[in-house]
């Protein structure tokens, strides 16, 4: 989460405290939106717990919008 943090912030100057808010708003309304599976990717890329990061959980959902996946 701490890598969204600093891009939110680097690309539009809003403080870290309202950037952290902002990706949390919209990684909660993401998850609200996609299987439970998918969710979870998504909880171990903005965690950092996956090693791949963000490219996990993108191509956890791929095959949703008609990618390979």
């Amino acid at each position: 989460m701490d890598e969204v943090v600093r891009l939110i912030v680097q690309k539009t100057g809003i403080s870290e405290e309202q950037a952290r808010s902002a990706a949390e708003t919209v990684v909660s309304f993401i998850k609200s939106k996609l299987p439970p599976q998918v969710s979870s990717q998504i909880d171990n890329a903005v965690s950092g717990s996956d090693d791949r990061g963000l490219a996990a959980a993108a191509s956890g959902l791929g095959g949703l919008f008609g990618g390979k996946g």
